[in-house]
């Protein structure tokens, strides 16, 4: 039987009369990478919203591990083990590459409001730190502000302030938007080591990127999901 972890049962979500997701129904397997396509408009960004917590749906279950996480916070969803990056790299540009890191992993620790003890002494956070800077590629970028980096690299580094709080599941939204081929295999490739053993929930414009790196491929067309099958059953698909 095949474990899920997350799950959406028959999700809706209107904004008024708008209706923007509806009867959406997804199993996301543990340890797959599942891709979400579809047009633009489709409602992709808006299913992320939903799974984490930004939007609650106006009816349906989403379910993490067992647990209905509907209508949950963000900073609730995400200690229940699922976190998120977004289509716009969300990171501070104005400190260095191992402060960004570090803020996040204090985040993880309940740790970022304590004043009264210097960060260079708290190990366990400056191990976590140097870890994720090597899993990501960055540990000869650890000085540099991040205003400084190409967009590949901070949207590295925001994958990794991802991966601070040891997610079991990663959304990340169109990672690959805006970059050069060069730049889009690299992050590819650091996508597929990073989300080894955890669960990757990721929406993609890049088909190349998909096909390359879904186990499973979802399309949503008009706020429902009209398909979900493997990269050689889904061929072809829409854009």
């Amino acid at each position: 039987m095949t474990d899920t972890i997350l799950a959406l049962q028959d999700v809706h979500k209107s904004f008024g009369e708008a209706k923007i997701i509806q009867n959406a129904n997804l199993d996301v397997h543990r340890g797959e990478r599942h891709a979400i396509i579809g047009p633009n408009g489709a409602g992709k960004s808006t299913l992320f919203h939903l799974c984490s917590g930004q939007f609650a749906p106006t009816s349906g279950k989403i379910v993490l591990n067992g647990k209905n996480i509907a209508g949950l916070k963000p900073a609730e969803v995400n200690r229940l083990g699922l976190a998120r990056s977004f289509q716009i790299t969300n990171i501070f540009p104005g400190v260095t590459v191992l402060e960004n890191l570090r803020l996040a992993v204090m985040r993880k620790h309940n740790l970022q409001f304590v004043f009264w003890r210097s960060a260079a002494r708290l190990k366990k956070v400056n191990q976590e730190v140097d870890d994720l800077l090597t899993k990501i590629r960055l540990t000869e970028r650890a000085h540099s502000l991040a205003s400084e980096m190409s967009y590949s690299e901070q949207r590295s580094l925001e994958i990794g302030m991802t991966l601070a709080s040891d997610p079991q599941v990663i959304l990340l939204d169109e990672p690959m938007a805006g970059m050069s081929q060069e730049e889009t295999d690299y992050t590819s490739g650091l996508i597929r080591e990073i989300t080894d053993g955890r669960t990757l929930l990721i929406v993609e414009h890049d088909m190349s990127v998909v096909f390359s790196l879904a186990h499973r491929i979802s399309v949503l067309v008009y706020g429902e999901i009209i398909a979900t099958g493997t990269p050689e059953e889904s061929a072809p698909m829409p854009a």
